[in-house]
């Protein structure tokens, strides 16, 4: 597996920006809302935790073998943050395989940002080294489903944790 790096992605709408400690001050209030957490866990953080957060992620996995790249959404047009997402990269016996997640914080909710995100970083995924992307969505979480077929990803019946895994292959 290449390094992979973190680069900006544009869709028609967004701007995903590689993520850095900087970015904790305008993220805790997107990330604020308690009911984000309801299929995830967890809590809000404070602009405190979510620097101590960043700069782990930042920093890069402890684990040679692994890359995680995060990013932050922007909605272009009223230049603000909407959310994250986010890619864990790793090598298996099938190739390189990322798991990715995303989270769109409540005012911009419904409005198709987390499809077109996901959509945009998994496509994106594909023009690199990356062979599968996986998500994993709890069952009853509607909307996150429809996020995973937005980006290609199909339900299949593996379970982890009590979530659906969800796949896509790019045939490599």
């Amino acid at each position: 597996m290449g390094v992979l790096v973190a680069r900006g992605i544009r869709t028609e709408r967004l701007d995903l920006v590689p993520l850095r400690v900087g970015h904790a001050e305008e993220m805790a209030p997107v990330l604020s809302d308690p009911d984000l957490h309801t299929f995830i866990g967890g809590a809000p953080e404070s602009p405190e935790a979510l620097r101590s957060r960043y700069r782990r992620l930042t920093a890069g996995s402890p684990d040679p073998a692994v890359t995680w790249l995060n990013w932050v959404i922007r909605l272009r047009d009223e230049s603000c943050p909407t959310g994250t997402v986010q890619a864990t990269v790793s090598a298996s016996g099938h190739g390189t395989v990322a798991e990715v997640a995303w989270v769109v914080g409540t005012p911009w909710q419904g409005r198709g940002i987390a499809g077109e995100a996901a959509r945009g970083l998994v496509d994106w995924l594909g023009r690199q080294s990356v062979h599968t992307v996986i998500a994993h969505v709890h069952p009853e979480h509607r909307a996150s489903a429809g996020v995973a077929a937005a980006a290609g990803l199909a339900p299949t019946r593996v379970r982890q944790d009590g979530e659906i895994r969800w796949y896509r292959s790019f045939g490599r």
